[in-house]
Formats: structure tokens, C-alpha cells, sequence
């Protein structure tokens, strides 16, 4: 006589955040506050001789400002994290100082929400590098419609362009979004995966599994 063998439990996603979700995004963000800081300063440099090339292409430079996002969400994967993400570094930023002052906290919310909608349209499921892309670039597009001052009732920094610097300036933006700050993300989450300190976190576990 045989016993049927006991049928295989399935743990619930659940997508509320603990304790330590928060703590480990705040911490990543932080740390992406410090790359913005330094690229405060030097993207001059790369946006200075891209720039001569064609008017808005100096957008090519402005992806690591939109790596928080992506980077938290990929660890977190919980509803509001790249938001969280990216809004922490640009407060932090702007605490620091630097030479827009405060307006890229407004920044910081347009890119977060844009990585954020490549999240929740997949409902939160799907962390794969091309996820990851989609959000860095989207993060991209969120960033340009501030930049050209296309929010209702705030001033970007290039309200008033003309239409072919405005194409030009977004699609850079999106470009430089999806290698500089999803691939980039993809590639330290990859990373952070292999050395175990994720091991309490979906993309650590994901990663031993593979």
C-alpha cells in the first residue's frame, strides 16, 4: 500500500513591505544619492562635447541620474519602490546641495513614476533585464516631460524648446535611461545576487535558483 505523497504548498506573494524592504531600499537609494552628487559635476564634461553634435543629444548623459529607481525596484519588488527609490537619492541630493537646488526633487518623482509604470503594468511580476530596460527608459521619458517643461504649471529646464530639440533631448533621455540606469541596475542587482547579501530577498533567491 502506498501514501500519495503530500501535495506541494505554494507560499504566497505577498507585495506589503517589511522592515527590512525599507531599510535596504533606503540604503540603496542613499547610496545612488551619492552617484548623483558625482554626476552633479561630471556630466558637465560628456554633455559639453555632446552637445556640438546635435541639440538635445546631451541628454545621452543624464541616465545615471535616473539609476535609483530601477536599482531599488529590482531588489525590493514591491509596489512604489522605484518611486521610493528615486524621490530618497534626489532628496538626499538636494540636501547636499547642488546646482538646481531643489527642483530635482520634482525630478526625482517624474523619473520614479516612470520606472514605476514598467512595474505595474507587468502587476510586479516580471524583474528580467528587458523589464529593467523598459524602466530605465521610461524613467527617461518621465525626466524629459519635466525637462521641457511639459508638466502643467512647472518650468523645466528647457521649457520653450523647439519641437526638434525636444524629440532629440527625449529620446537621448531614453537611451541614456535604459543602458545607464536599467541595464546598469540589472547588472548590480546580478552582482549583489552572487555574493548572498540578497538572500532575503526574491532577486538573491531568483539568482541561486538559476
Amino acid at each position: 500500500m502506498t501514501t500519495a505523497a503530500p501535495a506541494r504548498t505554494r507560499t504566497p506573494r505577498s507585495l506589503r513591505w517589511r522592515v527590512v524592504d525599507i531599510v535596504v531600499a533606503s540604503v540603496l537609494a542613499v547610496a545612488c544619492s551619492f552617484v548623483f552628487i558625482a554626476w552633479n559635476v561630471g556630466y558637465q564634461g560628456p554633455s559639453a562635447l555632446l552637445t556640438p553634435l546635435l541639440p538635445g543629444v546631451q541628454g545621452l548623459a543624464n541616465g545615471l541620474w535616473f539609476l535609483a529607481g530601477p536599482l531599488v525596484a529590482l531588489v525590493v519588488r514591491k509596489p512604489g519602490a522605484a518611486l521610493y527609490g528615486e524621490l530618497l537619492a534626489a532628496i538626499v541630493s538636494a540636501l547636499v546641495g547642488n546646482q538646481w537646488g531643489a527642483t530635482v526633487i520634482v525630478s526625482g518623482i517624474v523619473q520614479g513614476l516612470g520606472a514605476e509604470l514598467v512595474f505595474a503594468l507587468f502587476a510586479y511580476r516580471v524583474w528580467t533585464w528587458w523589464s529593467a530596460l523598459l524602466a530605465g527608459a521610461l524613467a527617461g521619458v518621465g525626466a524629459s516631460v519635466y525637462d521641457l517643461g511639459l508638466v502643467p504649471g512647472l518650468a523645466g529646464y528647457y521649457a520653450g524648446s523647439g519641437t526638434q530639440f525636444g524629440a532629440v533631448y527625449l529620446v537621448s533621455q531614453a537611451v541614456s535611461g535604459a543602458v545607464l540606469a536599467g541595464l546598469a541596475a540589472w547588472v548590480v542587482v546580478r552582482a549583489l545576487a552572487a555574493t548572498g547579501v540578497l538572500a532575503r530577498f526574491p532577486a538573491g533567491r531568483a539568482r541561486r535558483a538559476g
